[in-house]
């Protein structure tokens, strides 16, 4: 994984203290923001960024975004940005990213040996639907929501097959690959390595042709978008960990956020019953926007688990940025034991679930 040479890494607090002192002003300048109230969003555990909001009276609210983690190169970002626009400029329903005052989609700074990339972003309009209490809008069915959820993703999917980048983001292997699993988990956890080996080279074996294959964003789900609530219009965001991957990565991952409806039901043939129907509603709202071979959503259980092992995978990393020791808590120690036991669907389905505490397990020792 890239990590540019030379640099101390600092943590978030410490970005937060240079921008309140010499950041925030700087980049007020470069993007037009005097007059703006800006206020900190609070992080999220592992995010990777400072966030804040800038609102305005009379003028759309904005969304700030300084990144500071080492482990990204100026073409990364600026594969991310490039990306975003083009999907809004064809028809993606995504927040669009704000050119600077010079024009530029991404701006560097560099400060005390410290390199910031910083980017600004239209506010989605709507809110989260944790913000709305997980109630969806008044008067309209579940289902509409739904559907829209897979109609939004076809549709960014169909825009992604068309899409010739002049900064190139990182590919699936780029990353999730031998060397990196080998170097970033613990030894002492041989087996889960070797499943996460053999995960690989079953991904290895798979096609890779346009219509499968492109950029993801790689992390959707109902935190990384908003919804209108006045007409269901669900606008996307946060393209923060998108590279090329196959489509069905994001497909499982729309899976996966529908257990949140059903997880705290004891029966397991209810919840089963419940994620066929929900997840054919998605694939029909897909399926509206762009095609997809039955034979690659036979794959469905295959990238669920590729969704587990980018979990676990992010979990350790988060450890290794914060200069953690390796830990298990329940959340990971569930995942560790769905991949090493083989336990599909998340194991959702499997007496391993618990809905009075779900996807957690015993906290293992590492």
């Amino acid at each position: 994984m890239f990590v540019r040479k030379g640099e101390i890494v600092i943590n978030y607090n410490e970005v937060v203290s240079i921008g309140d002192t010499y950041l925030l002003a700087v980049v007020s300048e470069l993007f037009g923001l005097e007059g703006y109230e800006i206020r900190q969003i609070p992080p999220h555990e592992g995010g990777r960024n400072v966030v804040y909001t800038c609102e305005k009276e009379g003028v759309d609210a904005k969304i700030l975004r300084i990144a500071f983690l080492p482990d990204r190169s100026r073409e990364d970002f600026l594969g991310e940005v490039e990306y975003i626009r083009y999907l809004f400029e064809h028809g993606g329903s995504v927040s669009d990213v704000v050119s600077s005052r010079k024009g530029n989609l991404l701006e560097e700074i560099i400060h005390n040996n410290h390199t910031f990339f910083i980017c600004l972003f239209e506010k989605a309009k709507g809110k989260m639907l944790v913000e709305n209490n997980y109630r969806y809008r008044e008067g309209a069915p579940i289902t509409e929501y739904y559907y829209n959820c897979g109609k939004v993703l076809g549709k960014l999917h169909q825009i992604s097959k068309g899409y010739m980048p002049v900064h190139r983001r990182y590919r699936f292997f780029d990353k999730y690959n031998a060397e990196y699993i080998e170097k970033l988990i613990p030894g002492s956890l041989p087996l889960l390595k070797d499943k996460l080996l053999d995960l690989l080279k079953t991904l290895e074996g798979l096609d890779r042709d346009r219509e499968s294959f492109g950029m993801n964003h790689f992390d959707y789900n109902d935190g990384n978008y908003s919804i209108d609530f006045d007409t269901g219009q669900i606008t996307v965001y946060d393209f923060d960990n998108s590279c090329y991957c196959w489509y069905m990565f994001d497909l499982a991952g729309l899976w996966i956020s529908g257990v949140g409806w059903i997880q705290f039901e004891p029966d397991a043939g209810k919840r089963k019953k419940f994620m066929d129907d929900y997840f054919e509603t998605v694939l029909t709202g897909y399926r509206s926007e762009t095609k997809i071979e039955d034979s690659m959503l036979d794959k469905v259980p295959l990238f669920i688990q590729v969704s587990v092992m980018e979990n676990i995978v992010d979990a350790f990393e988060v450890m290794q940025n914060n200069d953690e020791e390796p830990a298990c808590d329940e959340v990971l120690s569930y995942l560790i034991k769905c991949m090493e036991d083989d336990i599909p669907y998340k194991g959702f389905f499997h007496e391993i679930y618990s809905c009075e505490e779900p996807f957690e397990y015993e906290e293992r020792n590492i």
